[in-house]
């Protein structure tokens, strides 16, 4: 699995002229192999350079979208309320350190944080990344019930009467954007099936799109 992430990683550092800091890509892969992850591990982070791998011509700064891919799910804590944030501040710092200029060590950081998913992204690297982000839901049927399962065994503390009302909004919200995906490649190829599957998982009479 690691073989096409270094890749990855090796070009995004070369294109931006500089190197990382040393061991700084084992200490991300040892994150993301950290036992609390059931779906936002090393799978995930391969998926999503998968995905990238073919898109990454709609990216206006490709290597800092690599990179923000590489930092997004850096800090995962499923108690905590500041993962994004904490691997933005990660992913700037590694930037700054390796002698990237400070703008893009901004992008990056700014990248990272529009996974939160709190608003609709704004830039093309922004729309790509995020998209990249949710193409899970618009995996193959296997998968997607795969990825269900994971989410569900990473909140495994959380009662079902708490966690799947949650759970419901959450996927909801994501059904309600039209489109989902911004990017026309990720819309193409994941956009009819993500539809599929969200309302498979909310259940029947689910609109096929309307409001927040």
């Amino acid at each position: 699995m690691t073989d096409p992430l270094r890749t990855h990683w090796t070009g995004a550092w070369r294109a931006l002229g500089t190197e990382p800091p040393a061991g700084l890509l084992e200490r991300l892969l040892a994150a993301y192999a950290e036992p609390q992850r059931h779906y936002h591990g090393l799978q995930h982070l391969a998926e999503c350079m998968a995905h990238f791998g073919r898109e990454r011509a709609a990216a206006a700064h490709p290597a800092e979208v690599a990179l923000a891919l590489f930092f997004h799910d850096a800090v995962y804590d499923v108690h905590a309320h500041d993962n994004e944030a904490r691997s933005a501040d990660w992913a700037h710092e590694a930037l700054r350190q390796a002698g990237a200029g400070d703008e893009a060590a901004q992008r990056v950081h700014a990248l990272v944080m529009a996974t939160c998913h709190d608003a609709q992204p704004e830039g093309a690297d922004a729309q790509l990344l995020v998209d990249i982000d949710l193409a899970i839901l618009g995996a193959p049927p296997p998968r997607f019930a795969e990825y269900e399962q994971q989410i569900r065994r990473e909140y495994a503390h959380v009662p079902p009467e708490v966690f799947e009302p949650r759970r419901r909004a959450i996927l909801g919200r994501f059904l309600a954007r039209d489109p989902l995906y911004l990017t026309p490649g990720l819309r193409a190829r994941c956009e009819a099936q993500a539809r599929s599957n969200l309302r498979g998982a909310l259940g029947p009479g689910t609109p096929t799109a309307g409001t927040e």
